[in-house]
């Protein structure tokens, strides 16, 4: 759709009822009866709509418009909520006073953030200024009460982020732990509640699998998948190594070592925080180099579509797989509970097999060594499950390994 132009602005008269003139992307101009003329951009967050004031036109022309619109859905591919960091940002104005919450928390982060990894870091900041400041981000620390913390957990909550809020509330209580001990505050109101006094309970989460006679179907669905290729591509993969989620769709080129046929995932990537070997069989190196064809200039394997600097949402591969009919039946983390059953059917040694899940028990002592355990026979039990699934998804039904079990 072709967007505005500065005459048809001009030239958009008042009418019995308000009117919207779309510039695409979400971007309108609202013309109301009286004949004021309102920038709005409509987005999604967090499954629902919500709208957002970009300004009165003509105090801000179409150019500069355009201009705010962009800046927010760059920041909105980010996973920050605009109209909540914008709330943020005006709360920050209006801060005056050392003491407020605002002002300690820029200091907490500044020493919290020390030997910490970018991503949580950067995580915890977008937490921060989508959740916690627009709430308690203007008031002195020493002033807040704990009812204000349930309402800010329920608030979050509410929205269907149990997760978010219990972790909300363990960040603002070390914000008023790092007040207390520089003399902003006398008491932490954290401390005066516990997470299971106002948030639901979380269910056990169960991922959703096919049984292993549906696999031969998928792997034919996946191969003629008529979506992204790099989506394609990451779904290959992921069945071929039965790494988890994350851990795929936040795979650097660098982490890559094609010679020898292994891939490192450092321990900050890591759900148990120790580095993680992965062998890579000769179906995975192959989809390797058709995915360097669409993504080896970029930092990532799996770079976002809105944002290429940041690496695809978690939902992407889920996304996919609903196309293709899997809706509540399939999930990326579903490929690891597979691997996991077939492999033990065809009596590989439950070690390697926790090994290469990356479940096996570790500690700071044996973690450089665990991680490299067993690489050979894991090795091969890896090139085995890639060509089980090559010949699973060409025959078009589940056969016995032809390997020797490791």
């Amino acid at each position: 759709m072709a967007g505005l132009t500065d005459t048809e602005i001009k030239r958009a008269k008042a009418a019995e009822k308000a009117y919207s003139m779309g510039d695409g992307g979400g971007l309108y101009l609202w013309v109301k009866p009286t004949g004021g003329k309102l920038w709005r951009w409509s987005y999604r967050f967090d499954g629902k709509e919500k709208l957002m004031s970009l300004g009165k036109y003509p105090d801000v022309p179409l150019a500069l418009a355009r201009e705010r619109h962009a800046e927010a859905r760059k920041l909105l591919a980010t996973g920050v909520d605009p109209m909540a960091q914008r709330k943020a940002e005006k709360t920050a104005e209006k801060i005056s006073v050392e003491n407020s919450f605002q002002s300690v928390t820029t200091q907490w982060l500044e020493h919290w953030q020390e030997g910490k990894s970018p991503r949580h870091v950067d995580s915890v900041r977008r937490r921060m200024a989508s959740d916690i400041l627009p709430c308690l981000g203007a008031r002195p620390i020493a002033e807040i009460e704990a009812p204000e913390l349930v309402a800010m957990a329920n608030a979050i909550q509410d929205r269907g982020a149990r997760d978010i809020a219990k972790r909300a509330l363990e960040t603002a209580g070390q914000v008023f732990r790092y007040g207390i001990a520089h003399g902003y505050a006398k008491r932490n109101p954290a401390t005066e509640i516990r997470p299971s006094d106002i948030l639901k309970s979380s269910p056990k989460i169960n991922y959703a699998r096919i049984d292993a006679k549906e696999l031969p179907t998928l792997l034919r669905r996946i191969e003629v998948y008529q979506g992204k290729q790099v989506t394609r591509l990451a779904m290959k993969l992921m069945s071929m190594t039965f790494v988890r989620t994350t851990e795929l769709i936040e795979a650097k080129w660098g982490e890559f070592d094609l010679e020898n046929a292994r891939w490192d995932i450092p321990t900050e990537r890591m759900k148990m925080r120790t580095p993680h070997i992965v062998p890579l069989a000769r179906q995975a190196l192959e989809v390797l180099e058709m995915l360097r064809e669409f993504t080896g200039s970029n930092e990532w394997l799996f770079p976002g579509d809105l944002n290429p600097a940041h690496p695809m949402s978690n939902n992407t591969i889920l996304a996919a797989l609903k196309r293709m009919g899997y809706k509540g039946r399939m999930t990326g983390h579903g490929f690891r509970g597979l691997a996991s059953t077939i492999l033990h059917e065809q009596g590989y040694a439950h070690d390697h097999i926790e090994l290469q899940l990356a479940h096996a028990p570790r500690n700071a002592v044996s973690a450089a060594y665990n991680h490299a355990l067993y690489l050979e026979p894991r090795a091969r039990m890896m090139q085995d499950w890639a060509d089980f699934l090559e010949r699973t998804q060409r025959g078009g039904k589940v056969l016995p390994f032809r390997g020797t079990a490791a």
